[in-house]
């Protein structure tokens, strides 16, 4: 018989961070102007994936830098009672004993009750083929991506010596207004996305799938949200309480409050000697990507086939399927 499993705090002793030493790290760079924190020393972004933009016959060697940071207060569960780091153990539903790993499977609920049992074998065989390229599929118009499609930003830079192309590419989504839709597969999930120019650079932003996004119809708007009925002096108030309000983007100004007065409390109570000890137990290999060969042949070539959308680059490197870490 088939049981859920869960997951339940309990006391152990894995290694925690370094809570303290990190908390006033981060008060040291709010006082010095550094907005992105992090817990080591950095002197530029580094690649999370390498691969190449495909369009037609034309191979742009790129590298994926994260375009965000996660902010916030960390905060970790301790024992009142020992101050030892509180963590997680796999415990069964209905019997409420521990699960070990061996013993775990996953499953797909079917019908209320029921699960679809699925090997890691079957699991792995759904993965899409990672091939590492931005297969670009489409170009529309900038303005026809609702927002509300829009989820995680990348910033993407030239890889071994793709800066020309890479530059032709932006420079042409900068005066078309266009934006680029392709499929990419990040960690054996595929993903779509749209690739627009932002200043010098560009920026690979992933999409959510249709399928995602809500219609807005499940608000149910009534008639007086969507034709209401509105006084000329109503419009022309709310138009000079906005222009009253209007003010330039200063992202220097727009900062967490909470996290602020959290970290404040934190140092305070730590130049009080309030800190609590807690006791703990005691080379990336380059991907290869291709080479970029004459561009105003490829280009050519591009545009004389009538496939060139579905079209194979030369020297694209054989499919290979990853697995789920």
């Amino acid at each position: 018989m088939l049981t859920k499993t869960s997951f339940t705090r309990c006391n152990t002793r894995r290694p925690s961070r370094p809570a303290v030493a990190y908390n006033r790290l981060k008060l040291l760079s709010r006082a010095t102007g550094h907005l992105n924190i992090t817990r080591e020393k950095t002197t530029m972004a580094r690649a999370i994936w390498k691969g190449a933009i495909s369009f037609g016959l034309v191979h742009i060697p790129v590298a994926l830098v994260s375009a965000t940071s996660s902010q916030g207060v960390d905060f970790d569960w301790l024992d009142s009672r020992s101050m030892e780091p509180v963590g997680y153990k796999r415990v069964n539903k209905v019997t409420g004993k521990e699960v070990t790993k061996e013993h775990i499977v996953k499953g797909v609920q079917y019908e209320k009750g029921r699960y679809v049992v699925l090997s890691e074998e079957e699991i792995k065989s759904a993965h899409p083929l990672s091939t590492q390229t931005i297969d670009i599929f489409s170009f529309v118009d900038s303005e026809q991506i609702p927002l509300q499609n829009i989820d995680t930003p990348y910033y993407l830079a030239p890889d071994k010596r793709g800066g020309k192309v890479y530059a032709l590419l932006r420079e042409t989504l900068s005066k078309t207004n266009k934006v680029a839709l392709a499929h990419v597969v990040l960690h054996t999930r595929q993903h779509l996305a749209a690739l627009m120019p932002l200043e010098s650079a560009m920026v690979l932003v992933m999409l959510r799938w249709p399928a995602e996004v809500r219609s807005l119809d499940t608000l149910e708007l009534g008639s007086e949200v969507t034709k209401p009925e509105l006084a000329k002096g109503e419009l022309d108030m709310a138009k000079r309480l906005v222009q009253d309000m209007s003010a330039d983007w200063k992202p220097e100004d727009y900062r967490d409050s909470f996290e602020d007065k959290i970290m404040a409390l934190v140092e305070k109570k730590a130049n009080e000697g309030k800190i609590e000890d807690v006791e703990t137990a005691t080379g990336e290999e380059e991907r290869k990507t291709a080479d970029v060969i004459d561009l105003t042949e490829l280009l050519k070539r591009s545009l004389g086939s009538k496939g060139a959308g579905k079209a194979k680059p030369a020297a694209q490197k054989k499919a290979t399927k990853t697995s789920r870490g």
